[in-house]
């Protein structure tokens, strides 16, 4: 944490700001907390989240846990993107408690991140952990690194998919699709 304050107060003297100036005094304290926070994910084993509460149901349809928020870091540029990850799967035998999907979600955007990757990991996770029928991840983000910087394209948004098993079958994944509007 020390070394994460001492690079931030080094950064805002290279930008020309003065780190013993009122207003910034604390900053380097805060931003290092905010990167520790923002990067929590890499201490937590995301499989051993969904693992920590699996239930025997005897149930085969599709689970759907939809609109579930995400911020993450884009590791290109260091700058927030965010947005809505949907997930599905269907059991074989087995359940999850359904905030342990979320919880996933965190872990792996608590991480520097490309969203084409962060979907990937959540649908590998959920294959790995529960081993069901099949794994359905639709993430739809805006990026800031488009925003703010670049093409500066206010409002544009990423959509990225990955599925699994039974997920293969487009009209399986259209109802699923249709069911978070």
């Amino acid at each position: 944490m020390e070394e994460l304050r001492e690079c931030v107060a080094r950064t805002l003297a290279l930008v020309g700001e003065d780190p013993a100036r009122p207003g910034l005094l604390k900053t380097p304290e805060r931003v290092a907390k905010c990167i520790e926070k923002f990067t929590s994910g890499y201490s937590m084993d995301p499989v051993q989240v969904l693992r920590s509460a699996l239930f025997d149901e005897d149930y085969s349809q599709p689970v759907v846990v939809r609109d579930i928020e995400f911020y993450s870091l884009c590791e290109h540029h260091l700058l927030p993107f965010f947005g809505k990850v949907h997930v599905a799967y269907i059991p074989d035998g087995k359940i999850v408690g359904l905030s342990k999907i979320p919880r996933v979600v965190d872990v792996f955007a608590r991480r520097l991140q490309v969203q084409e990757r962060m979907t990937c990991q959540i649908r590998q996770c959920i294959d790995e952990a529960l081993s069901p029928l099949g794994v359905f991840v639709k993430v739809e983000a805006q990026h800031l690194c488009m925003q703010m910087r670049g093409v500066e394209k206010q409002g544009a948004q990423t959509v990225t998919f990955d599925y699994s098993g039974a997920f293969s079958d487009p009209v399986l994944r259209r109802q699923v699709m249709d069911a978070d509007n």
